[in-house]
């Protein structure tokens, strides 16, 4: 088997902000493991807040690539138990490596990944389509540009409630609100009895991620359900998670990869949590592979290759918050002929 490593440039419609950061450009490494006739993708973007960056996740995977190279036909979750003790620091490296590895998995038996898994796509969650922080005005402009049946709100700004009511104006769409941890308690519990009444469906991470005690106030006292995001990384923060929050939201790079994540939608059912995976800024190479969890969630949000001004893959479409898969096997895409800014054989 070989490992081969690009990384591409995402370049976005428009600028993206939240109460963290913002940016027009995002930088994804793709993952390639090819054996034979076929080959498997995968992919973790970078990310400023996770200190995951191109040049760390390339050199995690590369000291390592003799071991990968030699892996045989094991199945993903004994190659993801073997790799997590070599990656255990570098959790976007590690998704990236078992994404490839399942949609590998999956294309040698002739099967979409869903289909091996033994899952039933009839009542697909319908995915958002996200808004980020910006002038109201600029807000405005993009859900017109954009009509969609559901948005997910980022927020965190002085103006935050009058952004929801400018919005609720424009579209009679269901609203999910991501505060991206910049409220407080009080904030969050007022801001959810406000935002009840604007037809806002959830709010996502309103407080900072290590606020547990802030966090059962505000589970507690919310009339809007509390999903996490922040606050659940990987898979021993599930537990945690229940009592403080409503729900989860599982991020494929948080948690290293579509393996675990099963694992954590498992628990969470178990633990009484709604069900939610969320994306990056990816390309049509990460959208494709969350598309194969959906008959397990609640909710969805994979928009992320929407956003971007080009994509690099083929895969997945969405036609006004539904989910089409490709006519492919395993996750079901590919990249386009686009030369990468970085590639590593």
């Amino acid at each position: 088997m070989q490992l081969i490593l690009r990384s591409f440039d995402l370049k976005l419609k428009h600028t993206f902000k939240i109460s963290r950061y913002s940016f027009d450009i995002k930088r994804t490494l793709i993952v390639e493991l090819r054996d034979g006739i076929f080959s498997g993708f995968g992919e973790a973007s970078e990310n400023p807040y996770y200190n995951k960056t191109i040049e760390v996740m390339v050199n995690d995977l590369s000291l390592h690539r003799e071991f990968i190279e030699n892996l045989s036909d094991e199945t993903p979750e004994e190659v993801w138990t073997k790799m997590v003790p070599l990656l255990k620091d570098n959790m976007f490296a590690l998704c990236a490596l078992d994404l490839a590895y399942n949609d590998l998995y999956a294309r040698k038996r002739g099967k979409k990944l869903y289909e091996l898994w033994g899952y039933r796509t009839d009542n697909n969650p319908l995915t958002n389509y996200t808004i980020g922080i910006d002038t109201i005005e600029n807000m405005v402009l993009k859900i017109k540009e954009t009509p969609w049946p559901i948005y997910k709100i980022k927020l965190g700004t002085k103006e935050d409630l009058k952004i929801v009511q400018a919005l609720r104006k424009e579209t009679d769409a269901v609203f999910r609100i991501d505060a991206n941890c910049a409220w407080g308690v009080d904030e969050s519990v007022y801001n959810a009895k406000e935002l009840q009444k604007l037809n806002v469906e959830f709010i996502e991470q309103p407080m900072p991620a290590e606020d547990w005690e802030g966090a059962k106030v505000v589970y507690e006292q919310s009339v809007l359900p509390i999903v996490a995001d922040e606050s659940c990384q990987i898979e021993q923060d599930v537990e945690k998670c229940a009592g403080h929050f409503h729900g989860i939201n599982i991020k494929l790079v948080k948690c290293g990869g579509l393996t675990p994540a099963r694992r954590m939608i498992r628990l969470a059912k178990e633990k009484n949590l709604r069900t939610m995976v969320g994306c990056m800024t990816e390309s049509n190479v990460g959208m494709s592979a969350i598309a194969h969890l959906l008959p397990e969630l609640n909710y969805v949000d994979m928009d992320g290759s929407l956003l971007l001004k080009e994509d690099i893959a083929e895969g997945i479409t969405l036609e006004h918050g539904r989910i089409i898969y490709a006519d492919e096997n395993g996750i079901g895409s590919k990249l386009k002929n686009i030369n990468p800014k970085l590639i590593i054989k």
